[in-house]
């Protein structure tokens, strides 16, 4: 036996793991910028509780196996870590596992790889360690052990200490929210109980209806359009102040309402967008299950409805929401967004509907940024696809531009295709669902779903267009969509303002949300939906600081 423990050193795996555990809690301490008790009882209780998990068993290697689930929450916090700088592991993140396909991930992990490197060095040796320990029943020394499991104990008591004592008026919260792994585990909690809605959408959502009508006569074919954005920050676009000519067509027309005040309900596309699908409050997320989306709503209005997506289905809130449409089309690769005009143009030739509602679901802005736009459309040199680092931040953002630069022209070629038919009445809303980070302002933020958000991630571009037979039969909503470009809306005002275009009446619809009436509500408090699905106020409360604050105030976005 002495020869067997001095060959594989089960203390040494023991003390590995413990510290390979511990990573993120160290890390987490030095970036989530907590009170010092908070701070102290996030070290103190992780430390504590890993030391007595880990030595539950004799047999080395054991607990470590048995630990796996504690071990994949490290990886994913490292990895979240180097991606966004701070933050812990949130419920949306584990949505955005479920909800993202393997494309997308494959982008994102070949981006990050110093961090994926770094997370395989690390833990997969101590997994084969621990392997090859049980494979040959290494012991741990019983003394040893036992010393090193009372520690714990103490350890553990004296967090406990820490948190009654100088957290007594916020214990809940504090371990909800700020203590590793815990806060890991309500998270994945959380998250599976939203997959399980989601799941059960049918069943919640069935017998469902808008009681939705029109109380008007529109002797012309209507053909309404409502484009999904992704991933547009306003901060990018040269309509919003951008010092580059990334809007070269749409800054060129006189006939489109620029809305400048828009902020995202949330930062993540498998919330903002069944969000924007919907008639729900950002107070009423839970109803977002029982109640069906625009294509119903349209449906029961006499409309023949299309929802035409450049993103595959995930099994998500979007695909429930969508279903309903009469025509749903899933495009495949290439993913670029012309396609989708494609379909459009082919349905309203081939289509005889009087009414008909175009969804399109675009890629646009979605990293990887060079695979969005056809190389003509590579303005901004060069646009390599580089690893995520600030070293990279200039071919990073000149690819991003050149996604901007595309989403212009598909934008424009949209209405130029409804203006070839000078007697239709038509209208184009675009609203993107949540905007992006490119290591702005020096704070190592990249991309969007961060568990805190930034000024980057919560502006996002809006516009609308009218035909002209469309303002000689709806003057007044077009003037108001004018009247409202600095309304201080989000992007909860999407499913009201497209019916609203479309004149359609329903006990769900508020009037007082949509951007083409002039009963806008202007003092309504901008809302944003948290990690957790609460409903919190747009302001430093959750997170704004005040360089984040001013680049609010300077984009003219009151909170």
């Amino acid at each position: 036996m002495p020869n067997r423990v001095q060959k594989y050193n089960p203390k040494s795996l023991t003390i590995a793991f413990l510290v390979s555990l511990m990573l993120p809690v160290v890390v987490l301490a030095c970036t989530e910028k907590n009170p010092v008790w908070v701070t102290v009882t996030g070290i103190l209780l992780p430390l504590g509780s890993y030391m007595i998990f880990s030595l539950l068993s004799r047999r080395s290697g054991r607990m470590v196996w048995v630990g796996f689930i504690f071990v994949f929450f490290s990886v994913f916090q490292i990895v979240l870590s180097y991606l966004f700088g701070n933050s812990v592991v949130a419920a949306d993140m584990f949505l955005n596992l479920l909800t993202t396909n393997p494309g997308e991930a494959t982008e994102l992990l070949s981006n990050i790889y110093p961090a994926v490197i770094a997370v395989f060095v690390i833990y997969l040796p101590i997994l084969w360690r621990a392997w090859v320990h049980l494979r040959h029943k290494v012991m741990i020394p019983s003394r040893w052990r036992r010393r090193m499991m009372l520690s714990g104990a103490g350890i553990f008591v004296l967090g406990c200490i820490t948190l009654f004592l100088g957290c007594r008026n916020d214990v809940r919260r504090v371990l909800r929210d700020e203590v590793f792994p815990i806060n890991v585990c309500y998270n994945l909690g959380l998250s599976i109980s939203e997959a399980h809605k989601t799941s059960n959408f049918s069943a919640t959502s069935q017998g469902f209806t808008y009681q939705a009508h029109r109380n008007i006569v529109e002797p012309k074919r209507e053909v309404y359009v409502l484009v999904l954005g992704e991933a547009a920050r306003a901060a990018s676009w040269q309509l919003y102040g951008y010092d580059r000519p990334t809007n070269p067509l749409l800054s060129k027309r006189n006939d489109i309402s620029l809305f400048r005040s828009v902020t995202t309900q949330s930062n993540t596309t498998h919330k903002s967008v069944p969000m924007m699908l919907s008639s729900v409050h950002t107070t009423q997320h839970n109803d977002i299950f029982r109640r069906k989306g625009i294509p119903h709503l349209f449906n029961e209005a006499g409309f023949t409805t299309y929802f035409i997506s450049n993103q595959s289905p995930q099994g998500a809130m979007i695909d429930n929401l969508a279903h309903d449409a009469n025509h749903v089309i899933y495009l495949d690769e290439p993913r670029y967004d012309m396609r989708l005009l494609d379909k459009m143009r082919e349905a309203i030739n081939t289509d005889p509907s009087s009414k008909i509602l175009f969804i399109l679901h675009t890629y646009g802005s979605h990293f990887s940024y060079h695979q969005r736009y056809p190389r003509e459309f590579a303005r901004f040199i060069p646009d390599d696809d580089v690893a995520i680092s600030r070293k990279n931040l200039r071919m990073i953002r000149n690819a991003y531009d050149n996604t901007t630069l595309y989403t212009d022209y598909f934008l424009n070629e949209v209405i130029r295709e409804l203006e070839q038919y000078p007697d239709l009445c038509s209208a184009m809303f675009y609203c993107s669902d949540h905007g992006e980070d490119l290591f702005d302002n020096g704070n190592g933020r990249f991309l969007h779903a961060s568990p805190t958000i930034t000024y980057h991630q919560v502006h996002v571009a809006a516009l609308a267009w009218f035909s002209k037979a469309y303002e000689m039969s709806f003057g007044e909503k077009v003037a108001a969509s004018l009247a409202n470009i600095d309304a201080p809306a989000t992007t909860y005002s999407v499913f009201h303002t497209i019916a609203d275009i479309a004149s359609i009446s329903s006990p769900y619809l508020d009037v007082k949300a949509s951007l083409v009436n002039a009963s806008f509500d202007y003092n309504a408090p901008r809302l944003y939906l948290n990690d957790h699905n609460e409903a919190v106020v747009l302001d430093k409360k959750i997170g704004i600081d005040e360089s984040e604050k001013e680049l609010f105030d300077r984009a003219g976005v009151r909170l």
